[in-house]
């Protein structure tokens, strides 16, 4: 908007809150409390430094930080003039009503381009005024930006029809707030200071320096709150988490930190005779961090808890006082207690898992040698610090180092996005947004099956589609009946027509070799690929699948109901017949048992052999080891992290590195 424009602004709040690290740990709390008892100048109770109270809010932003605001200049095509349909607003168009309204005013020179506008013109198109502020200057010309201000404030943007809806969008924009600058809090709020920093400035800091900060309060009065912070600063610390800060939004959070932020919050619970459940607390985290964390899964248990871990990691299985062995395999051949017993019997147990702990894996013996690179200049992302690297192609490159010390930022925020007509990025995010969604529909082997079943019985395909024909009349497809309650949570049910099979009466009559929709959804991948031996396009499909090591996994899944790590399988299930890509996967070991860590370095092997190149951002030791190539970011998190520490072979590595990861790969040899 040109400075003459005046200043007029409405801003809209944005309608989600997003949780911070500081309010979900209770950090936050505490914090507002200190400000509160021992803040200058004093300003209130704690409720002031809430961006939730009225009290302590920004009042433009509401507390959030951010607003929408509406950039209407975007609908106006500074080559065209009012004869050329500068306006791609509604009824603005040439011969339009509004555009009969504005230009019946005698306001506007009707063949002058919007670019050519004075001050005062563009002031009469947005405003209706000569001057920012001023009256009217016809009674019928509101002013573009002043109309559609006024129709976002009478109904708001989501209670208008579709198209209006559209449009609005166009031009709306996410920004910072103006007034307190992302800040949350008002002015007055912002004011009071303890150590010299404004309760803004001590939550973006990072823990790190959070602590030395806190360390040097010496007022007794906040003794007690002090030592509460520190404490849980320290936890945060010991478990991997130095770089995050109390203003980090949840959102951001990987699985693995979330998880993490959830155990750190238990550490400090003064609770006993407690039962607490943990799944995989190691995803994401570097061996320097999985040894911090059993020492604080220790600790829990020493306050006199009972801890119950699922877990994969050799380290954290080691430090257990019971294994149980479930197995053996996965799926419907698994299920059954194999062993149960302390470590170092599982070793000598015979069982898969106590084999796999007790194997050592060597350095690739001989690695491939890169053909060629592609360059990486000057990285600045998040704590990345102007960073240069070449990326190796035609082989098989592992991105390692301690968890926040800009691997994704590299990978993931700069070369992925640099070479995007070339990269297929394979993460663990979810797979579809429609809980229909199965591995058959997602790997679009399902109308293939419905075909075959429609030549078998002579019928529709349509028919063996719960979302189609097929579906059961009652529940509409979905297997299960959604009640709404007006004060409570819906209730959901399963369906009693159906009993959650989804289809009807007549698509469940009809069979393929003794089998009908249902029961071949139900069957496993490595059930369906014997059932279909002679149909070569199902192989295929569901080949697939075995070969990304999801064998057990039933073809009508939800796949809402898979780990990260198995959408991150189907996912590479899609693309394993193309050549000459760039893979990109995020922690493919995420949720693997340690034999089946070695299937997926065969997978990732095959597909550099077929001619791809595959960069896997990993802290697995094993599948360091077994790469062609090495990149360490670090040399620890944060704004600790962000530098190139190693690139090379992994040999090279553990001879000559002085970094973090190649400790820890030492160590493992």
């Amino acid at each position: 908007m040109s400075a003459n424009a005046g200043n007029i602004s409405v801003f809209f709040i944005l309608p989600l809150i997003t949780r911070l690290m500081g309010t979900i740990s209770d950090m936050y709390a505490a914090l507002r409390l200190l400000y509160a008892r021992i803040g200058t100048p004093h300003v209130g109770t704690a409720s002031y430094f809430s961006f939730n109270d009225p009290n302590g809010m920004c009042k433009t932003c509401s507390g959030i930080g951010k607003i929408l605001d509406l950039d209407i200049e975007r609908a106006i095509d500074p080559e065209k003039s009012w004869n050329e349909g500068m306006l791609e607003l509604p009824a603005f168009g040439v011969g339009n009503y509004y555009w009969k309204l504005y230009t019946g005013s005698g306001l506007f020179d009707l063949n002058k381009k919007y670019r050519d506008y004075t001050p005062e013109e563009r002031n009469l198109l947005l405003f209706g005024s000569r001057e920012p502020g001023g009256p009217r200057a016809h009674k019928r010309v509101e002013g573009i930006k002043t109309q559609f201000q006024r129709l976002c404030l009478m109904k708001g943007p989501e209670e208008q029809n579709d198209y209006t809806l559209r449009k609005f969008n166009q031009f709306m924009e996410e920004k910072t707030c103006p007034v307190c600058h992302g800040r949350r809090l008002n002015e007055k709020s912002l004011s009071c200071k303890v150590a010299g920093y404004s309760i803004d400035e001590l939550c973006a800091m990072e823990f790190t320096e959070l602590v030395k900060v806190l360390q040097t309060i010496t007022d007794p009065r906040a003794a007690t709150i002090v030592d509460a912070l520190t404490s849980s600063l320290t936890r945060m610390i010991d478990i991997g988490l130095p770089y995050l800060s109390m203003d980090r939004e949840s959102s951001t959070l990987s699985g693995g930190e979330a998880q993490r932020l959830k155990l750190v919050r238990y550490m400090g619970s003064s609770l006993t005779g407690m039962t607490y459940i943990f799944d995989e607390p190691s995803t994401g985290m570097h061996p320097r961090d999985v040894y911090r964390m059993t020492k604080l899964l220790q600790s829990l248990r020493d306050k006199g808890n009972t801890v119950l871990v699922v877990e994969h990691d050799k380290d954290v299985i080691s430090i257990a006082d019971e294994v149980i062995d479930v197995g053996p395999l996965a799926g419907k051949n698994g299920g059954q207690v194999l062993f149960q017993g302390s470590y170092e019997a599982l070793l000598l147990s015979g069982t898969r898992t106590g084999n796999a702990l007790k194997q050592i894996t060597p350095l690739k013996a001989a690695p491939r040698i890169p053909k060629d690179f592609l360059p990486v200049r000057d990285a600045c992302v998040h704590n990345l610090k102007n960073v240069s690297v070449d990326i190796p192609l035609n082989v098989l490159t592992v991105i390692t180092g301690v968890a926040g010390s800009g691997k994704s930022s590299l990978i993931r925020d700069v070369f992925a996005k640099q070479y995007a007509d070339r990269v297929v990025l394979v993460d663990q995010s979810l797979v579809t947004a429609t809980g229909r969604s199965t591995p058959s529909t997602f790997l679009g082997f399902f109308d293939e099956i419905r075909k075959v079943m429609a030549v078998e019985n002579g019928v529709g395909a349509s028919l063996f589609s719960f979302n189609s024909k097929g579906g059961c009349p009652v529940c509409g497809g979905r297997g299960m009946i959604v009640t709404e309650l007006v004060f409570m949570d819906p209730v959901t049910t399963v369906c009693e027509a159906c009993e959650g099979k989804r289809y009807s009466e007549e698509a469940l009559s009809y069979q393929y070799q003794g089998k009908n929709i249902v029961e071949i959804l139900e069957m496993s991948a490595g059930e369906a690929y014997e059932f279909f031996k002679d149909n070569r396009k199902l192989r295929k499909a569901l080949g697939a699948m075995i070969e990304v090591g999801l064998p057990y996994l039933s073809l009508g899944q939800p796949l809402s109901t898979l780990s990260g790590g198995e959408r991150q399988r189907v996912k590479l299930a899609k693309y394993l017949d193309k050549k000459g890509n760039i893979y990109v996967l995020d922690e493919p070991t995420t949720g693997l048992h340690a034999s089946d860590v070695q299937k997926v370095m065969e997978l990732l092997d095959s597909l550099v052999d077929r001619g791809n190149t595959v960069i896997v951002i990993e802290h697995n030791l094993d599948v360091m080891k077994q790469a062609d190539w090495l990149i360490d970011v670090g040399p620890d998190g944060g704004t600790a992290g962000g530098e190139i520490v190693f690139s090379g072979t992994p040999k090279e590595m553990a001879e000559h590195a002085c970094t973090i990861t190649a400790e820890y790969l030492r160590k493992s040899m």
